[in-house]
């Protein structure tokens, strides 16, 4: 059953990124974050992460970034944040409680944080901020 609180968030890709993104299966109709009252999913194109509202601890829009730290899904080697990019205008950091699952099949490799360039990055924030 859907939630019908839940609220959904297209990301925002750049023209020159969407050739590129669309080769590995991350396209407009592929890729969405969804908050709802049980927690916080993230889709783009084959990679899936979840996690449960009360272990959100914090978000706030971050960028703009270099084209190469953003474009794609990757992980940062400095806090092994998640990142899934569209675009390098900007998007949100999610910060977890307790890192969870998001790059790597098997749900072995966990992350303290997500980045996502959202279409709506204050939208986002505001949605998380609330009912926490």
């Amino acid at each position: 059953m859907t939630d019908p609180a839940a609220q959904q968030f297209g990301f925002a890709f750049a023209r020159p990124f969407r050739l590129p993104l669309s080769l590995i299966g991350v396209r407009p109709d592929s890729a969405r974050v969804t908050v709802d009252v049980a927690g916080l999913t993230v889709r783009y194109g084959p990679w899936r992460l979840y996690s449960p509202r009360v272990n959100i601890v914090g978000a706030e829009r971050t960028g703009p970034y270099r084209w190469w730290r953003v474009l794609g899904p990757h992980m940062s080697m400095v806090d092994r944040g998640a990142s899934f990019g569209t675009t390098s205008a900007g998007g949100v950091c999610i910060r977890f409680r307790t890192p969870v699952p998001g790059l790597a099949p098997g749900g072995w490799l966990r992350h303290p944080a997500v980045t996502v360039t959202v279409d709506d990055p204050d939208r986002l924030v505001s949605a998380l901020g609330s009912g926490r």
